[in-house]
C-alpha cells in the first residue's frame, strides 16, 4: 500500500456499530479518511448471524453471510470492524470455498456466482499494512504519553481453519507507539469477556470482567483500548469495581492521533466517562 494512494474498501459495519457503539462507527470513518480510506458501506446488508444464528442454525448463519457476501463488490476488498463479524465471514466464506452444493445454492439464492478471490480483512489488517508500508513514520507524537493496555478479546484467536492467515497481534500497539503512546505489559489480552452470555449469565460476567479491568489498573495503564465494539460495551456495562479504567475504541484513540475532527459526544456515550483523562493528557479541551 503506497503512502499517499486513496483506496476504496466496501464495508460491513455490523450491528454493533450502527447501535450501541455508533461512536466507534463514526470515528472509524473520519479516521479511514484521513487515512485516504473510502469506506464504501455495502447496501442494504444484513446481521451476519452473530453467535446466536451461528450456535443455533448453521444453515441460517451460512445464508446470512452470504447475502453479504454476494452484495459485495467483487472488485474491491470487504472490511468488518467487529472481529466477530469479520470472523463469520471467514466462516461462510470457506464454507463456500470447499462446498460445490453450497454454491450451487447460492448461486441460486442470490441470483450471482460465489466469488471466491475476495479479500476479507478486519481493520487491524489495513492498519498493519498501513503500519508496513510506512504510513504512519515521521508523526509528530501526539499521544503524550498515554499509557494503555490493548484487550483484543478472544475472538481474534482463529480457528483452525484460518491458521494460516496472518495473527492481529501487537499491531495496537505497534501502530499507537508511532504516535507517542506508551503499551503497558499484562496478562488480560486475549481473555473472553464473555460476549452474549452478558445478557444471558451477567452474574456469570461480571467476576471475568472485573478481573479484566482490574488488571489493567494493576498493570499502571491509564485506559483500555479495544479494536471490538462488544468487548468494549461488556467492559463498561458489566464490571462494578469501584475504581475502574476507562475503556476507549481503537479508532476513537487513532482519530485523535491523526488530528481529525474529534465529537466530544463520542466520549459522552461511555458509560465510564474518558474525557478527564485525555484532558488530562492534553488529547482534548
Amino acid at each position: 500500500m503506497q503512502n499517499n494512494a486513496t483506496i476504496d474498501i466496501s464495508y460491513f459495519p455490523g450491528c454493533s456499530l450502527v447501535t450501541s457503539a455508533h461512536e466507534n462507527n463514526e470515528s472509524l470513518v473520519s479516521t479511514c479518511k484521513k487515512l485516504g480510506v473510502n469506506l464504501i458501506e455495502l447496501d442494504d446488508w444484513n446481521c451476519c448471524g452473530s453467535s446466536s444464528a451461528h450456535s443455533i442454525n448453521t444453515e441460517l448463519f451460512i445464508n446470512l453471510v452470504s447475502r453479504n457476501l454476494s452484495i459485495a463488490d467483487p472488485t474491491r476488498p470487504l472490511m468488518a470492524p467487529c472481529p466477530s463479524c469479520v470472523l463469520r465471514l471467514h466462516e461462510a466464506f470457506h464454507h463456500l470455498n470447499h462446498d460445490e452444493d453450497a454454491r450451487d445454492q447460492f448461486e441460486k439464492n442470490f441470483g450471482s456466482p460465489f466469488n471466491p478471490k475476495l479479500k476479507i480483512m478486519n481493520f487491524l489488517e489495513l492498519l498493519d499494512e498501513m503500519y508496513e508500508s510506512g504510513k504512519f513514520k515521521n508523526r509528530t507524537h501526539t499521544l503524550n504519553g498515554l499509557k494503555f493496555v490493548t484487550y483484543y478479546g478472544c475472538t481474534l484467536n482463529r480457528p483452525p481453519f484460518m491458521r494460516h492467515e496472518k495473527s492481529s497481534y501487537n499491531i495496537i500497539e505497534k501502530v499507537l507507539s508511532s504516535f507517542g503512546a506508551e503499551p503497558v505489559s499484562w496478562s488480560q489480552a486475549v481473555k473472553c469477556c464473555g460476549t452474549y452470555l452478558s445478557v444471558a449469565q451477567p452474574e456469570i460476567i461480571t467476576p471475568i470482567v472485573n478481573k479484566i479491568v482490574g488488571g489493567a489498573k494493576e498493570a499502571g495503564a491509564e485506559c483500555i483500548i479495544t479494536p471490538c465494539a462488544m468487548c468494549h460495551l461488556n467492559l463498561e456495562v458489566r464490571c462494578n469495581l469501584k475504581q475502574q479504567v476507562p475503556t476507549l475504541h481503537l479508532s476513537e484513540v487513532l482519530a485523535i492521533a491523526l488530528g481529525t475532527e474529534v465529537k466530544k459526544e463520542w466520549f459522552a456515550r461511555h458509560l465510564v466517562d474518558p474525557r478527564r483523562l485525555l484532558q488530562s493528557k492534553g488529547l482534548m479541551v
